[in-house]
């Protein structure tokens, strides 16, 4: 996949920006990738439904811990939490491909 050709639109929070592949205003149902430049985060929130998520470059830490590239995460109905991405030395932005089952709902930010 080349990240490079991506169409990202910025967002309000710095160094994180998204492309959406599809979205449901409706139902709240979207398959998005995220990028979150290292030591960026997205604001805490809350799911919708559930929401899978993979890792497809670089890594984020949130209360479940850390999560590499090629991991593979499910928040349940409910579950809260705020991902910041990795910033070790050498560190890539973080890329996710994430499917939000009925959406979220901002907590912060």
């Amino acid at each position: 996949m080349d990240l490079s050709a991506i169409p990202w639109q910025t967002t309000r929070y710095p160094g994180v920006a998204i492309w959406f592949y599809a979205s449901e205003r409706r139902t709240g149902r979207a398959l998005v990738l995220i990028r979150m430049d290292p030591g960026c985060g997205y604001p805490r929130h809350k799911h919708r439904g559930e929401e899978r998520l993979l890792v497809v470059q670089g890594g984020y830490r949130d209360e479940r811990g850390e999560h590499h590239a090629g991991s593979f995460v499910v928040y349940e109905d409910g579950s809260e939490h705020a991902p910041v991405a990795l910033a070790t030395p050498g560190a890539v932005p973080c890329v996710l491909l994430a499917l939000a089952h009925e959406g979220i709902k901002l907590l912060a930010g």
